[in-house]
C-alpha cells in the first residue's frame, strides 16, 4: 500500500499536478454570507428575493478551476421577497409551482477561468425545463474577521422567466412583471 501512494505521489508530482489537487479541495459553505437570490422587476419597482434552503456542493482548485464541479440544489418553497402573501403566490402553480417541482437544480458541466473570472457552465433545472446556461463569477480570497481564508463567488446573470414558463398563466405576471430577471449569486465559504 505505502509502495502504491509513492508511486501514484511520483507520478503526479512528474506531470505537475498536486496531490491536493488530485484528490480536490471541498468547499464548506459559510451559510452567514451565502446568498442565492434573484431581482425581479415591475413596471414600478424592483422585487429582491432569495432562497433561504439550499445545498451547495464544489469541489476542484479554487484558484484555477481545474477539476471543478459545481452542484446547487434549492429548496422551491422556500422563496422569500419579505411580503408573505407575495411569498405564497410564488409557490403556487401561477409561479413556482413549489408542490409539483420542489426543487430547483444547478449542475456544471465545465468551469473555465477567463481573465479574472471563473465562468461556470451547467444546466439549470426549473419549473420542469433544463437548460444550459453560462455563470461568469467573480473570485475573492482573503482572510476574514476571524483571521481565516475564506473564498467568495460573486456573479449576477439575466435570466428569462418566460424560458422556464414562470408566471405564464398569471394575469398579474402578463400586466406588469418583467420577462428578465437577474440571478445574484454570493457564494462564501471554506476549501479543506
Amino acid at each position: 500500500m505505502k509502495l502504491r501512494t509513492v508511486l501514484m505521489s511520483m507520478f503526479l508530482a512528474s506531470t505537475g499536478v498536486s496531490s491536493a489537487l488530485a484528490e480536490g479541495k471541498k468547499f464548506e459553505v459559510d451559510s452567514n454570507h451565502t446568498i442565492i437570490g434573484f431581482t425581479a422587476s415591475t413596471v414600478l419597482f424592483d422585487v429582491p428575493g432569495r432562497f433561504d434552503k439550499y445545498k451547495v456542493d464544489i469541489s476542484g482548485d479554487p484558484e484555477t478551476g481545474a477539476d471543478a464541479k459545481v452542484k446547487v440544489e434549492i429548496e422551491t418553497k422556500s422563496v422569500q421577497t419579505e411580503n408573505k402573501t407575495r411569498d405564497k403566490h410564488l409557490r403556487t402553480p401561477e409561479f413556482f409551482d413549489a408542490a409539483k417541482y420542489p426543487k430547483i437544480t444547478f449542475t456544471s458541466s465545465k468551469v473555465t477561468k477567463q481573465g479574472g473570472k471563473l465562468v461556470v457552465d451547467g444546466t439549470l433545472d426549473l419549473h420542469g425545463v433544463k437548460k444550459e446556461i453560462s455563470i461568469p463569477f467573480e473570485t475573492v480570497a482573503a482572510k476574514n474577521g476571524a483571521g481565516v481564508m475564506e473564498n467568495v463567488y460573486k456573479a449576477e446573470t439575466p435570466l428569462s422567466r418566460k424560458d422556464f414558463a414562470i408566471g405564464a398563466d398569471s394575469v398579474a405576471a402578463k400586466i406588469s412583471l418583467s420577462d428578465k430577471v437577474v440571478l445574484k449569486l454570493l457564494l462564501a465559504g471554506f476549501f479543506e
